[in-house]
């Protein structure tokens, strides 16, 4: 685990949202098993409130899709499930209307640290990584070169960010069980493929109680 500090360090979580952290959410029948294993939605707080209590800076990644992003000519396979179920599904990009509580929406015992009014909510990723929106940027321009990284889901999105934030100079430091994925059948386990190449990539890969201690140290 690298040395973690308020000045260069931050926690960036992505998609912690009911699509993906809900039993009522649209993935849940997928991601649900792995969710509950991991303890993620509890592990996901824990750091919340360790980075909130040493004032580390937090950033949330979001998935929002809006008509206009059903109009696409190709998608991915995942890709294409989450449009067919209307996951992370908003009215529009200015537009609030039936947001609250809806699979887009952040899961409710997160809304006191996301809505703090600290926390920096980047403008959404529309595939997997943050190649479509600000982090990077939002990142650098507060001073940050390492971070911490946990949300939803392990080999999509997480793996996603954490690849494009390594080519793109950071430190990224994985929290395992701050994570999950989709099993099926036919495509197999999503979160041990991820947690193979976390291992290959990341700077470190640690457990929840592992990433609290070092921001304690902060």
């Amino acid at each position: 685990m690298f040395d973690v500090n308020t000045e260069n360090t931050a926690l960036v979580i992505t998609d912690p949202q009911n699509d993906f952290l809900s039993p009522q959410g649209a993935t849940w029948n997928l991601v649900g098993e792995s969710v509950t294993e991991n303890k993620t939605v509890e592990h996901i707080e824990a750091l919340f409130t360790a980075a909130k209590a040493r004032g580390l800076s937090t950033f949330i990644s979001p998935h929002y899709y809006y008509p206009s992003d059903h109009r696409l000519k190709f998608e991915g396979t995942l890709e294409k499930v989450m449009h067919d179920i209307n996951m992370f599904d908003r009215v529009g990009p200015l537009d609030l209307d039936d947001f609250s509580g809806s699979g887009a929406d952040w899961i409710d015992r997160y809304k006191p640290y996301i809505d703090d009014g600290v926390t920096v909510v980047v403008s959404p990723h529309k595939v997997y990584g943050p190649e479509t929106n600000d982090l990077v940027l939002q990142l650098r321009k507060r001073g940050i070169s390492r971070v911490i990284l946990g949300g939803m889901s392990a080999n999509l999105c997480v793996e996603s960010h954490l690849r494009e934030l390594l080519e793109q100079g950071f430190e990224v430091v994985v929290v395992k069980d701050a994570t999950a994925a989709a099993r099926t059948p036919d495509l197999g386990d999503g979160y041990a493929s991820a947690l193979t190449n976390f291992k290959f990539l990341a700077n470190g890969v640690v457990t929840t109680d592992e990433a609290i201690a070092a921001i304690g140290t902060a």
